[in-house]
């Protein structure tokens, strides 16, 4: 099948759950208006995910765009929602909702056969019409970060090549640093992110960035193989309110417990990564974050979710 073939089949409709942040961005509802009508009116009826996350049916939707509509009318919130439920009422909860929207890993075949093949607009064109469709959280969880574990999985088999994964990180690096333009102004929490020394996969920590900035959070981003000197420097002179440090490889946290325990020392801490251990965060007094990127800092942002 041709890159276009596998991407007009991985946006067909389907009826997979969504969390909250892709609800609001195809209802042009904020999040916390979301939440205040389901927390209200009982207007939402979300399912928990095996990660005690909620998620969001087309029932849902269906609910809040007749509550926009009764809005629009010049009923009130409570006259809306109670209009609403009368005509859109609750139904059963489909017994296994998908983890993820429907075609998504379609659409990660599309986009690694364009970037694997060295071929910029049809890749930069699947990305555009992903970021159409999806919000960057889900984008970057299910689509772009399942595909950059495969590829570096394969990478170490030898079936791709330094090239192809040179390429397509730094397409898509390219893509997704134009969020953080200004990421360190407004008036959230900080957080203060940087690879361990030596670790040149920063697009998981990316990732992470992107949606905590997304989240509210204000963010300095330090990137790849950040030597630990100068992330205390950085932590030191005005100590945020976590600092991440990342790697995939665990080669690289060895050694770094003295310093790991200075960051500690002047900020939380949380260690990240495949190349992070419990062990490690135990010894340096840090948390470990195990999930995936977005879905940890989803997980910061909107602790009640």
């Amino acid at each position: 099948m041709s890159v276009q073939g596998l991407y007009s089949e991985a946006m067909k409709p389907g009826s997979a759950m969504v969390r909250i942040g892709e609800l609001s961005r195809r209802l042009g509802v904020s999040a916390d208006v979301l939440r205040a009508w389901e927390r209200r009116y009982h207007l939402l009826d979300p399912q928990r995910s095996g990660g005690g996350y909620r998620l969001y049916s087309a029932a849902d939707e269906q609910r809040v765009r007749a509550m926009q509509a009764h809005l629009a009318a010049g009923l009130s919130a409570a006259e809306a929602a109670q209009a609403t439920l009368r005509e859109t009422p609750h139904q059963p909860p489909s017994p296994a909702p998908a983890a993820a929207p429907a075609g998504l890993s379609a659409a990660g075949e599309a986009l690694g056969e364009a970037l694997e093949s060295f071929d910029d607009p049809p890749a930069e064109a699947i990305l555009d019409r992903l970021l159409a469709e999806f919000t960057p959280e889900t984008v970057l969880r299910d689509v772009l970060l399942p595909y950059f574990h495969s590829l570096g999985e394969r990478w170490a088999r030898g079936e791709v090549t330094v090239a192809q994964e040179h390429f397509a990180s730094n397409l898509v690096r390219s893509r997704f640093a134009s969020y953080g333009r200004g990421w360190g102004r407004g008036r959230g929490p900080r957080a203060l992110l940087a690879c361990a020394p030596g670790e040149l996969h920063d697009l998981p920590l990316l990732a992470f960035a992107v949606t905590l900035y997304r989240g509210g959070w204000r963010v300095g981003y330090l990137g790849a193989a950040t030597p630990m000197t100068d992330l205390l420097s950085a932590a030191r002179a005005t100590p945020p309110r976590l600092i991440t440090v990342s790697a995939v490889d665990p080669a690289r946290f060895a050694g770094l417990e003295p310093e790991l325990r200075e960051l500690a020392a002047v900020a939380p801490l949380a260690v990240a990564g495949r190349g992070a251990t419990e062990s490690l965060a135990r010894t340096v007094g840090a948390r470990l974050l195990t999930g995936d990127p977005v879905t940890e800092a989803e997980r910061l942002s909107h602790p009640g979710d």
